[in-house]
């Protein structure tokens, strides 16, 4: 029996329930079930339509691909052609090849003809709660996507060339996106919380001579001044560049008074006034379905960032059919993901999945605990939200505030909710279902990564689904996921190691940007034949996947590899605890110690005897060789502001404690609340 047969029959087992018991499940609540309308009528399908995405992909893609995209010219030949193992040539994806169609024409233009264009896209819910929100129907999308392509085209962006935007979570970003898609050109997104210096790298690896920005933008009661930090950049360009500079820069008035700026002539123009004069029609760009639709920057091992580059038919295809099957999207739903478009959660499901399947969205641009923790709940009870997208991180942190800031607001509209990020623990988890959702609403666990495009791995929201709190459950269609030992070797459930894909699918990105080489040596190298993701996995015996964490995040305690993540899900257990976060300390005997940082929840105070518990707690749990060597307390963690751990720092501050240099910490301009490192070096050894 193949590996994939003996996971298709493994799910069959589990969902009859004849499997051995493997960790707790919870069904998929009943009040959802008969809440709305299903793609699917039960797990038993979801089962079969995987079975064929994995028997017959090259005919279930093309079904799909027809059904969902619409096509200026179909492709004249294989659906896909792929090569993943680097002994047989260079590695490459391929598909649709040939086929043309316009990914803005997709999410916009075929919606507006087909008689939606009073339909709202978003509704834009900014940083302050009374007085900052809007609606933007479709239609008005379509004419601001027009006038800006054209005002691009007159400044010289033409097909395959690299448009920066440096912009806050607002509709402008995703306008931007779509007018560089609707003449050709690919949009390379900087997060708007990204520094001086991560711009500039940016725009010079990609090469940008166009950028898109705006004055300012609120964090809660703090002016950021988004214009001073692109004017920086655009002066590191041209020291650094060999002569390249950034010719055009189109500003978006956000702020106004509150944050003047100075406009530099002949380079700096403002958005409104741009398209006022540009005229409001202009033909799409027809591109093959391996043109190039992004690049997106993602951290690399070696310190620079990783430009990797998305086409345009498989991305926008799979971004759509994961939107559509994971939330159960539905006609007249409101969808609402936290995320910032400046990472590839905004790219697929904020912007592409969901415009592609005509949804109404919430696009958020503030703070999700401002003015205080439940700001969210307040946004999806003001939009009547059907589908909650999130990150662990962003749970944890309203946990720790308090079940108070939940159970104030009506949550009735509230359908499903998802998690994105990282492995979501247990506990947090069963916080989320229990009390976010009321027990009524399925959790969508996804797990997926910037050059995956979209969610690989999720519990199906569907009838017979038994949910396992903290496991990203089950494969995606056409997902054929494998577990290895260090020999490169597939091993059979229950088993852990590392996961890796054995086959192409449609959102897999295509290459690294001026670098195929560091692509090949990245993600195909270390297996051959398999897609590396570089994460661990453990498959449990009823054929569910648990990500363990980053195999580099992996700490080597005298022999034993212990998963960071797993010692993180058992410190958080503790009732006390709101968040952990677990790295390698230097160990004289053992080689590496387990050092923790550790905050509290609100009300808790740091104690030796909470120490000695919380050690206790991961002994039982786990076993005496996970037991933390040092447990330090934090009032917060260093994160960006998209919630990610900024881990390099934990480490370097375990490693030296106050003796670490600012040089050896590095840039932290990118942090959420920069004073948080200052704060853990002097709690050193407390």
């Amino acid at each position: 029996m193949s590996a994939t047969e003996d996971m298709i029959k493994a799910m069959h087992d589990s969902v009859s329930e004849v499997s051995k018991e493997a960790g707790p499940k919870v069904p998929v609540p009943e009040a959802y079930l008969k809440s709305t309308k299903h793609h699917l009528k039960d797990i038993q399908e979801y089962l079969d339509m995987y079975k064929k995405s994995v028997e017959a992909p090259d005919t279930f893609w093309a079904e799909k691909a027809k059904e969902m995209l619409s096509w200026h010219q179909f492709w004249p030949g294989k659906t896909c052609e792929y090569n993943f193992d680097v002994r047989k040539g260079s590695i490459y994806s391929e598909w649709f090849k040939g086929g043309k169609l316009n990914a803005c024409y997709n999410a916009l233009d075929r919606h507006v003809e087909n008689g939606y264009g009073s339909q709202v896209a978003f509704y834009c819910e900014g940083n302050d709660l009374v007085d900052d929100h809007k609606t933007v129907t479709y239609g008005e999308m379509l004419d601001q996507v027009k006038r800006l392509a054209n005002a691009l085209k007159k400044r010289g962006v033409r097909k395959g060339d690299v448009v920066a935007i440096y912009l806050p979570n607002i509709p402008e970003l995703p306008i931007a996106m779509l007018a560089c898609a609707r003449i050709g050109a690919v949009h390379n997104v900087v997060f708007g919380g990204f520094s001086a210096e991560a711009l500039a790298g940016r725009i010079l690896d990609a090469r940008c001579r166009v950028l898109i920005t705006c004055d300012g933008v609120m964090r809660g009661s703090k002016v950021i001044e988004l214009k001073a930090l692109a004017d920086a950049a655009e002066e590191l360009v041209y020291e650094r560049g060999d002569g390249h500079l950034v010719d055009r820069q189109i500003v978006f008035r956000r702020l106004g008074d509150k944050c003047p700026v100075g406009m530099k002539p002949r380079r700096d123009e403002w958005w409104h006034e741009v398209l006022a004069k540009t005229e409001p029609d202009c033909p799409v760009e027809w591109m093959d379905a391996e043109d190039p639709l992004f690049v997106l920057y993602t951290s690399g091992s070696t310190g620079k960032p990783k430009g990797l580059v998305h086409t345009t038919a498989g991305y926008l295809l799979y971004a759509a059919i994961t939107h559509k099957y994971a939330f159960n999207y539905q006609e007249n739903d409101v969808y609402f993901c936290t995320a910032d478009c400046g990472w590839i959660t905004g790219h697929s499901y904020v912007v592409y999945g969901p415009l592609l399947n005509r949804a109404t969205s919430v696009i958020f641009e503030g703070v999700p605990t401002y003015p205080d923790a439940s700001r969210l709940w307040q946004i999806c009870d003001k939009y009547k939200v059907n589908q909650m997208y999130t990150a662990p991180t962003l749970i944890r942190s309203l946990m720790r505030a308090g079940d108070k800031y939940v159970t104030s607001v009506p949550r009735d509209s509230l359908r499903v909710l998802g998690t994105v990020g990282e492995p979501i623990n247990p506990e947090a988890w069963n916080w989320f279902f229990n009390i976010g959702g009321d027990k009524r609403c399925p959790v969508v666990d996804t797990w997926w990564q910037t050059e995956t495009g979209g969610h690989m791995i999720l519990p199906p929201p569907v009838k017979g689904f038994q949910m396992k709190p903290g496991s990203a459950s089950l494969p995606f269609f056409g997902i054929e996921p494998v577990v290895l030992n260090e020999k490169g070797e597939e091993l059979s459930k229950p088993c852990e190691g590392f996961l890796c894909m054995k086959s192409s699918w449609p959102g897999i990105h295509r290459t690294v940007l001026n670098d195929h080489a560091r692509m090949e040596q990245v993600y195909f190298s270390t297996f051959k034949g398999y897609y590396m993701s570089g994460d661990g996995c453990r498959l449990d015996e009823d054929g569910y996947y648990w990500l363990t964490g980053r195999v580099d995040d992996v700490i080597n305690v005298s022999g034993h590899r212990i998963g960071t993540a797993e010692v993180e899900s058992s410190l958080v257990s503790h009732p006390y605890v709101a968040e952990a976060a677990v790295v390698p300390m230097p160990h004289d005997i053992k080689g590496q110690g387990i050092y923790a940082y550790v905050t509290l929840r609100d009300g808790f105070e740091p104690s030796e005897e909470l120490r000695k518990e919380l050690r206790q707690t991961v002994r039982v749990q786990i076993g005496a060789i996970a037991t933390p060597d040092v447990i330090h307390w934090a009032p917060a963690l260093p994160k960006t502001r998209s919630g990610k751990i900024m881990r390099r720092i934990l480490r370097k501050i375990a490693e030296k404690g106050t003796h670490v240099s600012s040089d050896e910490l590095g840039d932290i301009s990118t942090l959420a609340e920069p004073q948080v490192v200052a704060q853990l070096i002097e709690l050193y050894g407390k």
